[in-house]
């Protein structure tokens, strides 16, 4: 395995936010820009869907979604065209696509649990879903029509992402302890690394991204079937699944959100440390290290200049023997300012040459 990440003086700027969204009475599960970066949407397990008005820092209560099930994916077309949901429960899944401009909504059919993770193909036409049944399929979204899968998977599904150009989707078990890249033509697995984990540990939905055009594929992941977290960013050759580079290392606990800039120089994760993390992509550099108490979810604006992250309160289980809950008072929305000397020094620092590690603590399976 190639040597851990190089650490540098951090910024002791503050993560404050210049914006809080509160109304979800339970976890937001699912966040995501709209392209104008006027408004944002958000899915929750309160059975929700919400719309936010980023100039005014509030609901768009008119086109709230009340949904059967909880919401875990949400997602807008490239082109402002569509917008999807995904939800469901153990026994069911609910997946709709609207087209925005005529309010058509398109129920999509065929998995059998709830859908966990979306994501919307880049030329606006394709959508991909994974879901706790261990499938992912992919739609059209003009049509509303199946047209590849499912593929089979080896666990329950809890991230996927088209490459660029459509041809080639990732695919993260729900533990991060699974990678796979399928074929979207051939409709047919090319690699695979990792097991399922009956053992599950922390579960991860945190999402994953392709890098260097299309040949890198960045993800929180553990190469243990144990109870390991997946506390460590890797980024792997997309066609071999051998780790390319230096691993982001840094956080103690489980990764639960990962964002990437659209231009690939700035990295951030959010953690169960209680840390979110900044980092310069190419040279692996931590630049910025904030404490911000149970972060959940996390996204970059589309010019990196805001940060948004989403948190929740745990309540502790009472005498009565019941599991830990979570407050129904505080799930909020935060946006911040991303710190301006750390968009500089994303931006300046010099890559570290990348070094291919040798071999995986895991075979890679076809």
């Amino acid at each position: 395995m190639a040597s851990a990440s190089t650490k540098v003086a951090t910024t002791k700027s503050i993560l404050a936010p210049s914006m809080t969204l509160k109304g979800h009475e339970h976890w937001i599960e699912s966040i995501s820009y709209f392209p104008d970066g006027q408004r944002m949407i958000s899915g929750s397990r309160d059975k929700t869907t919400r719309q936010w008005d980023l100039k005014e820092g509030k609901e768009i209560e008119e086109v709230r979604d009340v949904c059967k099930e909880g919401v875990y994916a949400v997602a807008v077309s490239r082109d402002s065209r569509w917008v999807v949901t995904g939800g469901g429960d153990d026994n069911r899944a609910e997946l709709k696509a609207c087209e925005v401009e005529m309010g058509i909504v398109k129920n999509l059919e065929g998995h059998s649990r709830r859908i966990q993770c979306i994501d919307i193909s880049e030329d606006n036409t394709l959508l991909a879903s994974g879901s706790w049944d261990e499938t992912v399929r992919i739609w059209n979204l003009e049509t509303g029509k199946l047209v590849a899968g499912p593929f089979k998977s080896i666990d329950w599904v809890g991230a996927v992402r088209f490459s660029t150009d459509s041809k080639k989707l990732a695919v993260k078990s729900w533990t991060g302890k699974c990678l796979e890249v399928w074929d979207v033509q051939s409709q047919k697995l090319d690699k695979r690394i990792g097991n399922r984990s009956d053992n599950i540990g922390s579960i991860s939905f945190a999402p994953i991204f392709w890098t260097n055009k299309n040949k890198n594929i960045l993800v929180a992941f553990s190469f243990t079937k144990d109870v390991n977290d997946a506390k460590t960013i890797y980024e792997f050759d997309a066609s071999t699944l051998e780790t390319v580079g230096t691993p982001f290392e840094g956080h103690t606990k489980l990764v639960r959100g990962l964002g990437l800039s659209l231009d690939g120089a700035l990295l951030a994760s959010a953690s169960h440390d209680n840390t979110i993390k900044l980092w310069a992509f190419k040279s692996r550099q931590i630049l910025a290290s904030f404490d911000v108490q149970n972060p959940w979810l996390l996204i970059l604006s589309s010019d990196s200049r805001k940060l948004v992250y989403t948190t929740y309160t745990v309540v502790p289980p009472s005498n009565s023997g019941l599991a830990y809950t979570t407050s129904t008072k505080d799930h909020r929305i935060c946006i911040c300012d991303t710190p301006p000397d750390v968009l500089a020094k994303a931006h300046t620092i010099a890559p570290q040459k990348l070094v291919r590690a040798l071999t995986n603590p895991l075979d890679v399976c076809v």
